[in-house]
């Protein structure tokens, strides 16, 4: 085997990249930036134009960040854009004039990667191993979709034949380089928009560790389902959800609902912008009782605050993972919102996401015909992993004993780089 092999972990909030070299050393790629030199580089995008009539330019993951905390004219944001992979009713946006499908999103946020990483990688020439979840995100996610615009995504950069795995899979190869006896594993992956579980059986041999996938099962509900949470709770209210408007026939109506479902999801908020949503908020803001709020609302999109706010918003629920109570604060140009939030509200507020999660976990274990006894180790991976609500849910089901996690943002892309060296990549290749 003589290409490098590239592991690409392309997640909701971060991406990953990683490259297991010919003596089975593995690299997790650093993208420096200021002061600092992270091996994630944030899913996210900035666009701009340089002056009227131009295309569009891109900037990605912190870069992408910086340019939008600087409020440099006219932008657009995009932010967990892997959630509208499998949607049917994405097809496309506009950005400067342009329309942009989902594989033209990706294959933007790729270039700007491959710029930043520079001679680190060579995707056109390597064997790329992608990762992609259980079930992707979204109420009816169709998998076949997601997948082709995957495909169509990464060939734009030269990846014509790449192999997809399922992403706890790739954490599964990870884990199991550390293990020192044979084991059946339960890998627990929680990205940003779903929670993936693999079972899977490692035998240590002559020719090394083997592995057998016995199950794998998959939800929709993640970090960013809890973020929707403390959105719906905390700042929905604050920005007119629950106020009433006049209509035209003189009736109190309810402000409708829908638009703050927008709110809690960064990859929709971006969207209203400049769209049917943002004008009919205008019309609603002129006829509500209480307009403030709404006009509060319209700024956060047409200002694109919602970088401020997701990190506000991610900071309280970070918080809460060590703390009992925590002060919920956002102020961004003159709006300003703040709040106290007890973790026992929060664990309340997110008992049916931590039901779907548990439910997917029952499923694996029951489709493979194992036990929670026969669970030998359980590898929890990913940010949310460490929400004291998941962690109980694991602890009451396989004991403390039993779970033990590793970094949360590199170990799948580092197994992915390590099944593309293995003597049978397309073993563990995902149909579709």
């Amino acid at each position: 085997m003589t290409k490098t092999s590239i592991g690409v972990d392309f997640g909701t909030s971060n991406t990953v990249v990683s490259v297991a070299t010919g003596d089975g050393e593995v690299k997790t790629l650093r993208f420096p930036h200021g002061d600092a030199a992270p091996t994630v580089y944030p899913s996210a995008l900035c666009f701009w134009q340089q002056r009227r009539g131009l295309p569009a330019q891109a900037e990605g993951g912190s870069w992408a960040f910086e340019r939008v905390l600087e409020h440099h004219g006219a932008m657009r944001f995009l932010q967990s854009f892997k959630t509208l992979a499998a949607s049917r009713s994405f097809q496309s946006t506009a950005i400067f004039g342009q329309r942009f499908q989902f594989e033209d999103v990706l294959a933007a946020f790729l270039r700007t990667l491959a710029r930043h990483a520079g001679s680190q990688i060579d995707l056109a020439g390597a064997r790329v191993t992608i990762g992609r979840p259980v079930r992707f995100a979204g109420a009816a996610p169709d998998e076949a979709l997601a997948m082709q615009r995957y495909r169509d995504g990464f060939a734009r950069l030269g990846v014509a034949d790449a192999t997809y795995v399922y992403e706890p899979v790739g954490a599964a190869f990870s884990f199991a380089r550390g293990l020192e006896r044979d084991a059946t594993v339960l890998v627990a992956d929680f990205g940003g928009g779903t929670s993936d579980f693999s079972l899977m059986r490692f035998a240590r041999g002559e020719r090394g560790v083997t592995a057998e996938p016995l199950g794998h099962s998959g939800v929709g509900v993640a970090g960013d389902s809890f973020d929707y949470r403390i959105v719906e709770k905390v700042v929905s209210p604050r920005l007119g959800k629950g106020g009433s408007y006049r209509s035209t026939f003189g009736k109190t109506l309810p402000i409708p609902s829908h638009y703050y479902a927008k709110l809690a999801r960064w990859h929709e908020l971006a969207l209203m912008k400049g769209g049917a949503d943002m004008r009919e908020l205008r019309e609603l803001a002129r006829d509500a009782l209480d307009p403030e709020p709404l006009e509060a609302f319209i700024e956060i999109v047409e200002h694109d605050l919602g970088l401020s706010l997701y990190r506000a918003v991610a900071a309280a629920k970070m918080a809460l993972s060590s703390a009992e109570r925590v002060e919920f604060r956002f102020a961004d140009m003159d709006i300003e919102i703040g709040a106290t939030i007890a973790r026992a509200d929060f664990e309340g507020w997110i008992a049916e996401d931590l039901a779907a999660i548990a439910a997917a976990v029952d499923q694996v274990l029951r489709e493979a015909g194992v036990g929670a006894a026969g669970v030998d180790k359980v590898f929890l991976t990913g940010g949310t992993s460490f929400v004291p609500a998941v962690q109980r849910l694991f602890v009451e089901r396989f004991g403390a004993g039993k779970l033990s996690s590793a970094d949360q943002f590199e170990s799948i892309s580092r197994g992915l780089a390590l099944i593309g060296r293995s003597e049978e990549p397309g073993r563990w290749a995902v149909a579709g």
